[in-house]
């Protein structure tokens, strides 16, 4: 077995073997982090192990041998089969990479974000705020929110304003907690937030407004919060609160806050 080992590398360029290795490598770190906080993290490990078992007892066998001709072929069989039941397991973790590929920077993410969510969102406030009913809004960006949407109402919407309306009016069995809002979707409802320090929110502020600045402390997230005391809009980003918009200002405050996200996440990127 080490001889036939040693004939799979043998037979390789070096700058040939570390390409393809570090390929593979970056193909895994890829999948393993897109899949983090999800419930198919779990079963990729079982899949990584039994696939690489197979594949590496197919690559010792050789294909220049009679050796083992059925067994070589139940393990052909086997990893096709798994290749489908593949799809079949991670059917909404890629559904969501495709979406995700989708909204990325080069395709417009930010124009038909703006085009569409803020409208959507600003409608939605205006009339949540005039009513003074309260509700949290929470937009994803960069980070995943895949647990923090675990903990509410699966959604998957499209985003609009009726939609949200409907959702904080006061009795609705979704009225309470928070809305999570990935790309021009609702991901979901009744969402639990983590609650900021009370030291970070002013005392008179109640959970609701602690809850959309603990969104905030540790993601990339920007929160829209009304209260149901007064009516009064404010926006969560990077562990801060803003002062009260007025109705006029929101949506331009809302695209401010959404564009230098998206800045701040340029410059990440190239400093990294």
């Amino acid at each position: 077995m080490l001889d036939r080992l040693g004939q799979v590398f043998r037979g390789n360029e070096p700058v040939a073997i570390a390409v393809e290795l570090a390929v593979i490598w970056l193909a895994v770190f890829l999948v393993l982090r897109f899949l983090r906080g999800t419930r198919g993290a779990g079963v990729l490990k079982g899949v990584i192990v039994l696939l690489a078992a197979v594949l590496l007892g197919l690559r010792l066998g050789g294909t220049a041998t009679d050796s083992f001709v059925r067994l070589r072929f139940v393990s052909e069989a086997v990893v096709g089969t798994l290749a489908i039941t593949l799809v079949v397991i991670f059917q909404p973790e890629l559904r969501q990479a495709l979406i995700r590929i989708g909204q990325s920077r080069w395709l417009g993410r930010r124009d038909r974000q703006l085009a569409e969510v803020v409208p959507a969102i600003d409608e939605a406030v205006e009339f949540l705020s005039r009513n003074q009913f309260g509700a949290l809004i929470v937009i994803e960006r960069g980070v995943p929110l895949a647990e923090v949407i675990r903990t509410g109402v699966q959604i998957d919407s499209v985003l609009s304003a009726r939609l949200l309306e409907s959702v904080f009016w006061p009795n609705s069995p979704l009225h309470d907690l928070a809305v999570v809002v990935s790309g021009n979707r609702i991901a979901a409802a009744s969402v639990q937030l983590p609650i900021a320090d009370a030291s970070i929110v002013p005392a008179r502020l109640g959970s609701r407004h602690q809850a959309a600045v603990g969104a905030t402390v540790d993601t990339d997230a920007i929160v829209v919060v009304v209260s149901e005391q007064t009516g009064a809009i404010r926006i969560a980003r990077g562990g801060e609160l803003s002062e009260p918009i007025a109705y006029d200002d929101f949506a331009a405050a809302l695209r401010d806050a959404l564009r230098a996200s998206e800045d701040e996440d340029g410059t990440k990127a190239v400093h990294a």
